[in-house]
């Protein structure tokens, strides 16, 4: 159990500040809004501190000089930098600020880093925008996660009614189909299962694959379900979220249409991204979205800052034809519905931080360092995926997967030896410098042996 510090408990802190509760830390609040003090300390067993967390005797207060991890929320990155500089300085051990300004590049970021003795600086926006850029390179995917310098991925697909994967029991998958993949976890409804080889995949689930990066799109062609890679590009909203997608597409070499109803914001993005096309307009009038080629785009990306704004433009984008539809949903309730409604890729800046920061706090957790190196949260939060280095310590190395006594809810879906992918069957072992990805359902591992009875 950590001690943590959150300054700053808006939509990002907030939801940082559930997850360490979840995970079972002693977790302090700090905010200048009473009563958001008051309602987190109802809500969850946290102490809530009110004041501006630049002030030395308001972390004096929430302790602190033996906190292990401080991390700074607030809607104002100097506030953030300075509250972690006073903190560090103070005693806590690992600092992480929140730093979402396009201004703050990464030469400069890097720089700050090491004068402010920062363990992590994270952007929201700029996640955000990676793991949209992501979907748009492999528009098949509704959700897409990378590991160990992206030589090994796991994809998330919804299956159709046309799917070539429906009604065939796994066993005979990899044989009807002549590619290295894993179908490795399974959403069904409410109910997550890891399959096993008897297991028969239905319309409207939701699928966890693993492959190697080279096969993926290989394997897709032959499911019948590749969508052609996104060319032609539509953003709704001048956010901080699209103008750094805007960038990903443009150097890739993508037309990127963005629509903003802040003349202002309008001329920024003009001056700032030269190859983008720049529309002043409000995009909820369905007439402007066709006039400026809605049915001929390959993707449409809603970034707007309201959450129900995105999901009903992003349905009518949809009933439109448009073959990529990505929405920006914030709040639990409302992504949820809008999985309901049929908006299949969903994406939560909060919640793609919140993955990176805990996958932080585990790594500090393990006695002997960072023994996890990447963590995500995949099938809407109820399954994780973990990525281990292995150690000399591992008392299953050599052994054959099939002949370990693995807990229920986990496999074992990749073993990554020497930068190269290997998507394991049970004659495969575990050796000593290899990366491990562990999927777990239900159960929270810490290290490696977490996953041994």
């Amino acid at each position: 159990m950590l001690k943590i510090i959150i300054v700053g408990c808006g939509k990002i802190g907030g939801t940082i500040l559930e997850s360490f509760t979840e995970e079972g830390h002693n977790v302090i609040a700090v905010d200048n809004d009473p009563e958001v003090i008051g309602e987190l300390t109802n809500i969850y067993d946290v102490i809530g501190v009110c004041g501006n967390g630049t002030d030395c005797d308001v972390l004096d207060e929430a302790g602190v000089s033996d906190a292990e991890m401080f991390v700074a929320a607030t809607s104002s990155d100097e506030l953030n930098m300075l509250s972690c500089y006073l903190a560090k300085k103070m005693g806590a051990k690992h600092t992480i600020a929140r730093i979402r300004n396009p201004e703050y590049n990464l030469k400069s970021l890097g720089f700050l880093r090491q004068q402010l003795d920062l363990s992590m600086a994270i952007n929201p926006e700029m996640l955000a925008a990676k793991e949209m850029f992501n979907i748009l390179k492999l528009p098949s995917a509704v959700k897409i996660e990378t590991f160990s310098a992206r030589n090994f991925e796991i994809i998330e697909l919804i299956l159709k009614e046309s799917s070539a994967l429906t009604g065939i029991k796994l066993m005979d998958l990899r044989n009807k189909f002549k590619a290295k993949f894993l179908i490795c976890v399974v959403r069904r409804g409410n109910e997550v299962y890891i399959p096993d080889g008897n297991f028969v995949l239905y319309p409207g689930d939701k699928i966890g694959l693993t492959a190697e990066p080279s096969e993926i799109q290989k394997l897709m062609r032959a499911l019948g379900i590749d969508k052609k890679q996104a060319k032609s590009v539509m953003i709704l909203g001048g956010s901080r979220i699209a103008f750094y997608l805007s960038k990903m597409l443009i150097a890739a070499g993508n037309s990127v249409k963005i629509i903003e109803r802040d003349e202002e914001r309008c001329n920024e993005f003009s001056d700032s991204l030269d190859k983008a096309i720049v529309i002043h307009g409000d995009g909820a009038q369905q007439e402007l979205l066709l006039e400026e080629g809605l049915d001929s785009i390959d993707a449409f990306v809603s970034l707007t800052g309201m959450d129900e704004e995105n999901i009903l433009i992003s349905i009518f984008a949809s009933t439109h034809g448009v073959p990529t539809v990505i929405s920006k949903v914030n709040r639990n309730e409302l992504a949820d519905m809008a999985s309901k409604l049929g908006l299949d890729c969903v994406i939560s800046p909060k919640e793609i931080v919140t993955d990176v920061i805990v996958q932080y706090a585990r790594a500090l957790e393990n006695s002997l360092g960072s023994n996890v190196e990447t963590l995500y949260n995949i099938m809407d939060g109820k399954a994780e995926v973990l990525e281990f280095n292995v150690r000399s310590d591992f008392k299953q190395i050599g052994i054959k997967l099939k002949d370990m006594k693995l807990k229920s809810g986990i496999l074992i879906a990749g073993i990554i030896r020497e930068r190269r992918p290997i998507i394991p069957t049970g004659d495969d072992v575990i050796l000593n410098n290899d990366k491990v990805i562990i999927l777990a359902a239900d159960q929270r591992l810490n290290d490696l042996s977490d996953i041994i009875k």
